[in-house]
């Protein structure tokens, strides 16, 4: 008996634990090869997004939202609102030239949108909707005049005022709103595809 004592005091602790939400909603399990993001409740900015200089002539990556992706906003008129992804900017200031991957849990589903920024100009179009969990390819290319977004099979094109051959600036990273902050914790993972 004295043996199993020490056992049985963990099994009674263990067991008896009250669970609440907040932890077992703290983080969710990481798949191999993403990173997560996180945006705290009340917050714009996610975590891990440290500032880094991008040269490319395009960005593709795979995206999971777990169910913290589906949210209400304080105001109904910002449910609407997009929020950014990923993406990139096209020198100094994303709001005049930028590439983004935009999300929204809208009308009931998770839409994805091409979202730009042209000669300071915001423009978006949604390219689809996605399933909760389900790992979901995303790319951003820059082929003269204009930007070609891709999630899975859909393409949508987006006006681009920079002409290069090669997008010149930094990474942009996710970002909760519009007009209001994150109503809850909000994770995303991310795996950057070379």
């Amino acid at each position: 008996m004295k043996k199993l004592l020490p056992f049985l005091l963990l099994f009674i602790l263990f067991s008896c634990r009250k669970s609440s939400p907040e932890i077992e909603n703290e983080t969710s399990v990481i798949a191999p090869g993403y990173v997560q993001y996180t945006i705290e409740q009340g917050a714009h900015y996610c975590n891990n997004n440290s500032l880094k200089a991008i040269s490319l002539n395009e960005m593709n990556f795979k995206v999971k939202f777990d169910s913290s992706a589906i949210y209400k906003t304080v105001n109904a008129a910002n449910q609407k609102d997009i929020n950014k992804l990923y993406g990139f900017s096209e020198g100094i200031d994303n709001h005049v030239n930028s590439a983004r991957i935009g999300w929204a849990w809208y009308k009931d589903a998770l839409r994805l949108y091409a979202y730009t920024y042209c000669n300071g100009t915001r423009d978006f179009k949604e390219i689809t909707t996605v399933d909760i969990g389900a790992g979901v390819m995303c790319g951003i290319k820059v082929s003269g005049s204009e930007y070609i977004f891709s999630v899975d099979k859909m393409i949508v094109t987006m006006p681009r005022a920079v002409q290069s051959t090669v997008a010149s600036g930094y990474q942009l990273y996710p970002y909760f709103g519009g007009d209001e902050t994150a109503p809850a914790r909000i994770q995303v993972q991310i795996q950057d595809i070379p």
